[in-house]
């Protein structure tokens, strides 16, 4: 499979075969195709011999060609297709029309020309019934040729057994365990035990500075979540009110007792760049007096906690928002990024956006956008840990355009994690179950955080765990099945004739303690699983 950012000289083939689409290669010409608006289509060929499809489509973005399809409810669809234009670049959208939804954007690709670019997409029909797709520039001079075209259906059931190879896959190892004595002879028959410590994949919760005033909420969350982002406690606003009165008496409480529990914190956020959220007296201030605030913040909050923490959000929803663009320059958030990482080089330095993930019809924040911020940012100056924050505030989630979008994310090489995942209160358990199984079986994605608070006033927030008394809501219970699903739990085992004993474990760390009857005492050893160790190593443990 190739990476979303790669153009060759060759389209590949269609995959699936194509699915349920009619002559994808258009090795039988037009047969299955037609004109959708009022463009024009024509059957090319390659200088190789490589048959594919043109488009002019006159003056009008959406006129292109279109093939009609039977969708059924329920079902989840991958879409592919490979795409040149005969000058310069564009974006190309694929659209899906149905009559209960209308037009419905399913993945976009930068269409190039002298080279092949592959559109991946998804989507979930919502209903029974005929559908047309299409392709949609808004550079109307250009034509559009297409080739490979797919559209896969799978069962909900097909899909989660994908879900599972992958989980699988990316997030396990075996490992081989020898008992062996002092001089270096198997032990067959030792009694093995392996207790897993902590977990590898980090699957968080926000916090909220109430935590600091309820022993309840604190046996409730540190027994359950290795990461946390704090909700407000170290956002400007918070910090620094008034000009020049810095406060953080709670971000440092919320911090001391995050390390006290062996809690990760992720650094929610620098600044902001939607204006609502700026300060007045931030706002007020003229140019050369914002630019040396902003630069005070940045020292302060990160050089306050630099090295403790793993990540920071730097420059809040900056593709949604330009707050600080339109006052210091276009080249604003690029600037921050840089000396972001300047002041606290070991954390990752996170574009955080909301509705990349959630929606497909949000064009400003689509993952090409999205991916052209992230490539502004990495070219502008030397930010190597950069990193791919989807906040995931669902409502219906489409699971099949969630994961060709992380496919197409993917490509850009960098972490990526759901970075404030809720949903809305409709089927909400469900959905979160759905989400957080995806995010998990993707390769992609290196963490998550739900955005599920708690408050003593009860659930005011958009999606809550518990009660005010700490009782599960069914998404509490979601959460507490997959983080018990998602462990080793405790095991012992016998090694063999070789003195061997193979398990698979999930990622993470591990208590291993071996017993043998020629031993007075148990030998105890620590080991960690991670996507750098080698299948089958073997850890040879002295008895």
């Amino acid at each position: 499979m190739p990476l979303a950012e790669e153009c060759l000289a060759e389209p590949l083939r269609a995959q699936y075969g194509g699915g349920i689409v009619r002559n994808p290669e258009f090795n039988d010409g037009l047969k299955g195709w037609s004109v959708f608006g009022l463009g024009q289509i024509a059957e090319r060929t390659s200088d190789t011999g490589n048959r594919f499809l043109a488009t002019d489509r006159r003056s009008l973005s959406h006129q292109s060609m279109s093939q009609k399809v039977y969708l059924k409810r329920g079902m989840l669809y991958t879409f592919s297709a490979w795409l040149q234009v005969d000058q310069g670049n564009t974006t190309v959208t694929a659209i899906f029309k149905t009559a209960e939804d209308g037009l419905v954007p399913v993945g976009a690709a930068e269409a190039r020309s002298g080279c092949w670019s592959m559109l991946k997409g998804g989507l979930t029909a919502k209903s029974s019934g005929p559908a047309e797709f299409f392709f949609e520039s808004e550079e109307t001079s250009v034509e559009i040729w297409v080739d490979s075209v797919s559209l896969q259906p799978f069962t909900e059931d097909q899909w989660r057994a994908h879900q599972e190879e992958s989980i699988n896959k990316v997030r396990k190892k075996t490992v081989a365990i020898q008992a062996v004595d002092a001089n270096g002879h198997a032990l067959p028959g030792a009694s093995v035990s392996i207790q897993q410590t902590r977990p590898g994949f980090p699957l968080g919760c926000a916090m909220k500075y109430t935590i600091l005033h309820s022993s309840a909420y604190q046996s409730w969350f540190t027994a359950r979540f290795p990461v946390t982002t704090f909700t407000n406690e170290m956002k400007w606003y918070s910090n620094e009110r008034t000009q020049g009165k810095e406060n953080y008496a709670d971000a440092d409480a919320m911090l001391a007792f995050a390390k006290q529990h062996g809690i990760a914190v992720r650094g929610h956020n620098v600044i902001w760049d939607n204006r609502d959220t700026v300060q007045k007296w931030v706002q007020a201030l003229p140019t050369d007096k914002l630019r040396e605030a902003v630069n005070r913040r940045f020292y302060s909050v990160m050089g306050r906690y630099r090295d403790q923490l793993i990540a920071w959000d730097v420059v809040n929803e900056n593709i949604h928002f330009s707050y600080y663009e339109s006052r210091l320059g276009e080249n604003a958030s690029a600037i921050f990024y840089q000396l972001a990482h300047q002041l606290d080089s070991h954390a990752l330095m996170f574009l955080n956006e909301f509705n990349t993930l959630e929606w497909h019809d949000e064009r400003k924040v689509s993952p090409d956008n999205y991916l052209q911020k992230l490539r502004q940012i990495q070219s502008f100056g030397n930010v190597p840990r950069m990193a791919i924050g989807l906040q995931g505030h669902f409502g219906t989630p489409d699971i099949a355009y969630m994961r060709s979008t992380l496919d197409k994310l993917a490509g850009a090489n960098v972490p990526i994690w759901l970075t404030e995942l809720d949903v809305a209160h409709s089927n909400e358990s469900k959905n979160l179950e759905d989400i957080l199984r995806e995010a998990y079986s993707h390769p992609g994605v290196q963490g998550i955080v739900i955005f599920g608070v708690w408050n003593p006033q009860g659930c005011i927030s958009r999606m809550c765990l518990t009660d005010v008394n700490f009782n599960n809501l069914p998404t509490g219970d979601v959460v507490d099945k997959l983080i018990s699903e998602w462990k080793t739990h405790n095991a012992s085992a016998t090694t063999d004739a070789d003195g061997l004993l193979r398990a698979e474990l999930f990622h993470g760390e591990y208590k291993i303690t071996i017993n043998h009857p020629s031993s007075n005492s148990p030998s105890v050893q620590s080991l960690t699983v991670d996507p750098a160790s080698q299948n089958n190593n073997v850890l040879r443990v002295i008895v």
